[in-house]
């Protein structure tokens, strides 16, 4: 069965129970997530792809992981405590973050694959890594360690 499928009927069901248990952020989380979706599709001019949805949800929690970045850097740790458990519910529907160590290892094997062996074949790695780490791992940490791994 299609990622899709499961993530909009998970969100209906999870939404029907925040609202019972008057869970007045999680309603707000998801009601966040659908209608990103929706305006996703509406774009498309069609449904979502699997691709499209973990895109969507890749970027709402890329998004919340940069305003905690922000309001930390600016000792608002009221509003980066609100963007982690907003950031926490996002990733209850993305599929289960590759740990460091399965992420070295596609790095590690990419670089392999294409012979790379400074910086300037970043681009390179990059574009065998990010296919297989897209929606499970956060880009921003996949292109930091191919930078450290490239480098020594």
């Amino acid at each position: 069965m299609p990622i899709l499928a499961n993530i909009t009927e998970r969100l209906d069901a999870e939404l029907k129970e925040a609202l019972k248990s008057r869970d007045d952020l999680r309603v707000s989380v998801i009601r966040m997530v659908k209608a990103s979706l929706k305006n996703k599709s509406i774009e498309k001019m069609g449904t979502l792809t699997d691709d499209d949805t973990l895109s969507v949800l890749s970027s709402l929690a890329k998004q919340r992981r940069e305003s905690i970045e922000q309001f930390e850097k600016a000792g608002r740790t009221d509003l980066s405590e609100k963007e982690k458990k907003e950031l926490e519910i996002i990733q209850s529907y993305l599929p289960k973050q590759l740990s460091p160590q399965e992420i070295d290892e596609i790095i590690l094997s990419a670089i392999k694959e294409c012979n790379a062996t400074s910086l300037n074949d970043m681009g390179k790695v990059m574009k065998i890594v990010t296919p297989k780490t897209k929606g499970v791992a956060d880009g921003k940490i996949v292109s930091q360690r191919v930078k450290e791994l490239l480098s020594k």
